[in-house]
């Protein structure tokens, strides 16, 4: 027996709050088997200040933990509980400067158009920590997602609300249906390893290189596709028509920060196209400004404040407001839009919130109405709109008897779209950018104009054929059919499917249901299954991964943050994700207010149990077994005894949730037989924390209900941090009497 070490991450704002508040106890909890718990600070501010460790004083730097997590993601021992993290845009990320800068930390400052060598470095290095900086790293794997038994009974048993369709209903999901991503695609196979260079050659006689020595192995799939601006900014025109004719608010979908090149691009053009006066009259004096549309308009009114004849600017950006259709709010209480932010309209968790609110958002005065639903690319669109209609058509999801859609995501290795970033292109000038590999042959080619959004993206041969494995596995563990949400028209799904064939021929499939469908087709044959309280497992790539296990568990549960995802390492280890929910910057937001937190560590219990299965499989621990089993029937218990946080202030929040997370954790350990010595350790636990119960609750509750400074919101003062999250003497005392 070897004593297992599970690496835990340090995040951002609310996670990270949590972790203050949960990890102490896992730790003591983790120790008494003989497991170690150590963690790594992937969070936004340790990300940049890892990127300039030759700026800082010596006791400032900090460790590039992603790097060391990255070499972790190569060996089978890897054993990594990964939380949500901040995909910070640009916004995110002069906040979060600015504030390190106050805080003494001698950074430079975000250089907006780099003019020098030194500029040019400053900002490849900021770059680098913005959007998909993170999970891309660590997934070196495919992704398993789905809804933990007791997760599912409980909402099945106790549905949550879910708002009633009209069939009358005016919502509607609408995309491009040329010009767009989906519709210029090209694909190619490489036939042997080596590197791609992609060239712009103009229709001048000029060229420029976009992108040289890219590296790619034998059998990876390679995908080109434009954005076509002019047809982007004629779709939007004609939107921003049909809401105002039709009465409906406004909204964009988007996926600003996992796509942090192309998303934001876009998301300018539909500010600009929401505004065309208003852009045609100022556009130049808010560039020379600095103010970009890509940063959203509350960056845009920001600094309009400080910009001479700003006031007017302003005033007309409020006459085309108040003379184009209504806008989804964000915040209506707070005059926030749907194109305030780019990173507050993240696809994946706006357009189930709007689903499951009967297909309404919420209006300027803080109505709510019906919407239309701008997905400028087409790629995956379809699949909300089969929602939004069958729901039209059939009404709302029930909870209580609906089945599941687990998910098996394409994501190793960066996989498709979300690892194009370094090979995605603004277009300077009209012509043909060429992708040829490393003998100058020419693969790719696409026809550009000045302004279009060029990508490049790849998928290793390696991780396909682990993720059809995968797929065979879950079908055959479940004996639920597996559908392959896969266009035999769309250029790189039909390379997908090649190989997919391929695989499955040399897999055991007797008995097993598999399917290809083209994903709206899927889509409505997951519902209809659903509806009938059966399960479906989606196989799907990277982007419909990431959008399905929001929107199902939504519909499902509630929240895509109780949902258990592990990603089986191609080398052997595992990472053990908390959920799909974000970082949930309201819930910080009110912990500043009133001192209380509404994040719900579910997530994290569930990926801690498996993780702590994984340990003792690995090292042949079974004490480290049984704390997994225990915190199983524990983490049911706390669901059906209703402990989980509550919404407002005077019933238990986060806090409060753990300590009854340490109480029934304990008991169930207290009482399993397979280790005396054991069940006596946390009997005594036990007992003291039932016998303590009230006056560690009288300590959680007391502190609720006033303001807190944290010291720092993107980079807070540990110290503090740990006062605030950790505010019951009593309750510490126990814990921290555990390790001695």
């Amino acid at each position: 027996m070897t004593a297992p070490t599970i690496i835990y991450t340090h995040t951002d704002e609310a996670p990270a709050l949590a972790t203050s508040s949960l990890l102490p106890i896992v730790r003591a909890y983790a120790a008494s088997a003989g497991a170690t718990i150590e963690t790594k600070d992937i969070s936004l501010a340790a990300r940049i200040l890892a990127a300039f460790p030759e700026l800082l004083r010596e006791n400032q730097r900090v460790p590039d933990a992603l790097s060391e997590l990255r070499e972790l993601t190569s060996s089978p021992e890897a054993n990594i509980i990964k939380l949500p993290n901040i995909s910070a845009s640009v916004p995110q990320l002069r906040a979060a400067i600015a504030e390190l800068q106050s805080q003494g930390y001698a950074l430079p400052d975000y250089p907006e158009t780099p003019s020098s060598a030194d500029e040019r470095d400053i900002r490849a290095r900021y770059d680098a920590v913005t959007g998909s900086a993170v999970n891309p790293v660590l997934r070196q794997g495919n992704s398993d997602r789905r809804i933990p038994p007791p997760v599912k009974n409980y909402a099945r048993s106790h549905p949550h609300s879910m708002g009633a369709w009209a069939r009358d209903s005016k919502t509607d999901v609408v995309s491009m249906t040329e010009g767009d991503f989906r519709h210029t695609e090209t694909s190619a196979v490489v036939t042997e390893d080596g590197s791609l260079h992609i060239e712009l050659e103009g229709e001048g006689g000029e060229s420029a290189v976009l992108a040289g020595d890219v590296p790619v192995v034998s059998g990876e799939i390679v995908d080109a596709a434009v954005m076509r601006v002019d047809a982007l900014k004629q779709f939007v025109v004609a939107q921003v028509d049909r809401a105002k004719r039709e009465g409906v608010l406004f909204s964009v979908h988007l996926k600003a920060t996992m796509m942090k090149i192309s998303d934001p691009i876009i998301f300018g053009h539909v500010i600009e196209a929401f505004f065309p006066r208003t852009f045609a009259r100022y556009g130049d004096v808010l560039a020379a400004a600095g103010l970009n549309p890509a940063d959203g308009l509350g960056s845009i009114f920001d600094g309009l404040a400080s910009l001479p004849g700003g006031e007017e600017i302003r005033a007309s950006f409020d006459e085309e407001a108040g003379e184009g259709p209504r806008l989804a709010m964000v915040d209506s209480d707070r005059g926030i839009t749907n194109l305030h932010v780019p990173n507050s309209i993240i696809i994946d968790a706006s357009m189930p919130a709007m689903i499951r609110n009967s297909g309404h958002m919420w209006g300027p005065s803080g109505e709510e109405d019906d919407c239309l639903a701008v997905i400028p690319d087409s790629s995956y669109s379809g699949v909300y709109k089969v929602f939004v209609d069958d729901c039209r058509v059939n009404g709302a999801l029930d909870p209580a008897t609906i089945g599941s859609v687990p998910n098996v995501g394409l994501m190793a290795q960066a996989a498709e779209e979300y690892g194009s970033h370094a090979t995605t292109f603004e277009i300077p000038f009209a012509g043909t950018v060429v992708v040829a590999d490393s003998s100058g042959t020419r693969l790719l080619e696409q026809s550009v104009s000045a302004g279009d959004i060029f990508r490049v993206c790849r998928t290793t041969d390696v991780a396909v054929r682990d993720w059809v494995r995968l797929a065979v596995r879950r079908a055959r563990a479940t004996g639920d059919p597996a559908v392959f949400w896969l266009d035999e028209t769309r250029p790189h799904d039909a390379r997908l499917i090649e190989k997919a064939r391929d695989v499955l021929a040399g897999e055991d499939t007797q008995g097993l249901s598999l399917e290809i469908m083209e994903p709206s087709r899927a889509a409505a044959h997951a519902l209809e299954r659903m509806r009938r309280g059966e399960n479906t497992i989606s196989v799907t790539g990277n982007v419909l991964r990431d959008y399905l296990t929001d929107l199902f568990p939504i519909m499902e549960v509630g929240t895509s943050a109780k949902m258990l995802s592990i990603v089986p390492l191609l080398a052997g280890g595992a990472v053990f994700e908390t959920g799909s929910g974000g970082s949930a910057p309201k819930h910080v937001q009110q912990l500043l207010e009133e001192n209380f937190l509404r994040w719900d560590s579910l997530g994290e219990l569930l990926a801690l149990s498996v993780s702590l299965e994984l340990a003792a499989e690995k090292t042949n621990n079974a004490r480290v077994g049984l704390l997994a089993s225990a915190l199983d029937r524990a983490t049911g218990r706390l669901l059906e005894e209703d402990k989980s946080p509550r919404r407002k202030v005077g019933g238990i929040d986060n806090r409060g949730s753990h300590f009854f997370v340490a109480l029934y954790w304990a008991s169930e350990l207290a009482d399993q037989s397979e280790d005396s010595a054991l069940a006596e350790t946390f009997s005594g636990l036990a007992k003291t924390l039932e016998d303590a119960q009230d006056a560690i609750m009288r300590e959680l509750l007391a502190v609720q209900g006033s303001p807190v400074d944290l010291g720092g919101y993107y980079h807070p003062d540990p110290r503090t941090v740990d006062a605030v999250m950790r505010p019951s003497p009593t309750f510490n005392a126990a814990i921290e009497a555990l390790g001695r």
